[in-house]
This record gives structure tokens, C-alpha cells and sequence, in this order.
């Protein structure tokens, strides 16, 4: 038993009630095992990781519920406005529209600020490390060395793509004091960004590496770089699991099962299934 159920528990003790008074308290693991499923939460039409019934989030899903014994239940979401509201409606609370919280959710950044704003939930289990690249048309736009100023300076005369509101979308626009604003094209998402590329609307498109790789099909006439420069804080960010914060065994086992999985390469094949580079945590 925790410390959090034990405090609580002394508690109502304390204020005279009886055993028989006290609700239940089901351990999340024993909830899964008894119901014979494990509820994952994924991203909805966000190849390749949840799209059209597949992706590596789903396929990882169905493996860590094999690993316990159970069948995977996929709950498919719309992302909210950001990270702490699909927190709060597929892990610990439930969305206002009706839809309850998941066993578990996929695809949530470990990173210790977002886990300070989240003290409901409980972020663990690195299963792999996603990073910004740049797809281009090799002819018109070198490899991304160097700082901004070098890596860049080709978008201060060609377009560039990105989808709208992300992480690169902020960057490009204020990097090099708004000297790339006039040419940064925006998509609805990557996958329209892609095909903006193909289609030589752009000559580059700035996005997470998976992500272009999904849309490009690792095209060898628009190469995949992984972009890092002094003047880009966040390059990479590890993807990782989340759970209730006080479902300590659940999290426990979900841990055990997921190093199995990449012990034994189960975790290599699924992104080599949808022809992804998988980068370990750490690696």
C-alpha cells in the first residue's frame, strides 16, 4: 500500500469510521487484470505513431497489454489545446464531454517541467527519442550545419514549411529576429507539409524526424537531417508513458513489461515495421 492510501486510510480511522464504512480502493493493476484489459490512450490521425487504426503507439499498446496478460482496449483522442489538458482528460480525470481516462496514455514528453505541472500524473518509461529535422530538396538547401545564421540562411531567400502552431512553427519565426517570417509557409500538418515539398511549394519542411519520414517515405530525393544549432533549446525529447500519480504497481509492471519489450528488439521491429529510425533514450 502507498503512503498517500495509508495517510489517507489513518485518517478516516482517526474520525471514528469503521472498516465497513470505507470504500474500495482497487489497485490499477488488479483493476486491469480483473476487467482482462489495459485501456492505452493514443493520438488520433498522427502517423506515424496513431493513424487509421495502426502506428507505433498502437502497435506498442497491444504489445505492453500482451506483456500483462490482457487485451488492449485503443481509446483514440483529438489533442486539446496542450499537453496538460491531454493529461487531465485521458489520464487522470476524464474529458467534459464524457469520455474517461485511460489505464495509460503514449506519446507524453518526459520532461521534468511538464511532470512539475502534472503532480496528478505520473510520467516514466522512456520508449524513444524523437528529434527536430529539416526534409529539403537536396539541389536548393544544404545539410543544417552549424548556427542558425549558416544552417538557415537559405530561408531568408526560399519557402519553408511547417505545421502550424508546433514547436518548429515558433522557431522559425523568431529566429534570426523574424528574418525568415516572409518565407515560412504553414500546413495543417506535417503530412500536408510533405506533400507541399513534393509538390515544390517549399523547398524545406522543418518537423519532428518520425514524422517526415512517415510522410516522405524516406524519399532519396528529399533527405531527412536531424537539426541541431545553439540557437534551438529543444532538439530532441524523449516519448514516454503516463499513469494515474499514485498508481505505483500499474506503473511498476507497465516499466518491467516495456524493458522486455526493448530487451528482446520488440520495440526496434515496430518502428522498423513503419520504416522509422528508433533512437533509444540515452543512446
Amino acid at each position: 500500500m502507498s503512503n498517500k492510501r495509508f495517510q489517507w486510510l489513518a485518517g478516516l480511522f482517526a474520525l471514528g469510521l469503521t472498516a465497513a464504512s470505507l470504500p474500495v480502493l482497487a489497485d490499477g493493476l488488479d483493476d486491469v487484470r480483473q476487467k482482462g484489459r489495459l485501456r492505452v490512450a493514443v493520438y488520433n490521425d498522427f502517423p506515424p505513431y496513431s493513424f487509421d487504426g495502426r502506428g507505433i503507439d498502437v502497435d506498442l499498446g497491444l504489445a505492453l497489454a500482451e506483456r500483462l496478460g490482457v487485451k488492449a482496449e485503443i481509446s483514440w483522442f483529438n489533442a486539446d489545446e496542450d499537453m496538460n489538458d491531454d493529461l487531465r482528460n485521458m489520464v487522470w480525470k476524464g474529458h467534459y464531454l464524457g469520455a474517461q481516462p485511460a489505464d495509460v496514455m503514449l506519446h507524453v514528453p518526459l520532461d521534468k517541467h511538464l511532470a512539475a505541472q502534472n503532480d496528478k500524473v505520473r510520467i516514466f518509461g522512456p520508449y524513444h527519442t524523437e528529434m527536430l529535422a529539416l526534409a529539403r530538396v537536396a539541389s536548393r538547401v544544404p545539410e543544417p550545419t552549424g548556427s542558425a545564421a549558416v544552417a538557415l540562411n537559405v530561408f531568408t531567400r526560399e519557402k519553408v514549411g511547417v505545421e502550424t502552431a508546433s514547436g518548429s512553427d515558433g522557431f522559425l519565426l523568431a529566429v534570426l529576429n523574424g528574418a525568415l517570417r516572409d518565407n515560412v509557409v504553414h500546413y495543417r500538418n506535417v503530412t500536408l507539409a510533405a506533400t507541399g515539398l513534393q509538390a515544390g511549394e517549399v523547398v524545406g519542411v522543418m518537423a519532428p524526424r518520425a514524422e517526415l519520414e512517415a510522410a516522405l517515405k524516406r524519399d532519396a530525393a528529399y533527405p531527412v537531417s536531424v537539426v541541431k544549432m545553439p540557437e534551438l533549446r529543444n532538439s530532441q525529447w524523449s516519448l514516454a508513458l503516463a499513469v494515474k500519480a499514485d498508481e505505483d504497481t500499474l506503473a511498476e509492471a507497465l516499466t518491467a513489461a516495456l524493458i522486455g519489450l526493448q530487451q528482446d528488439g520488440t520495440v526496434a521491429r515496430i518502428f522498423s515495421r513503419y520504416s522509422i529510425t528508433h533512437q533509444l533514450p540515452g543512446g
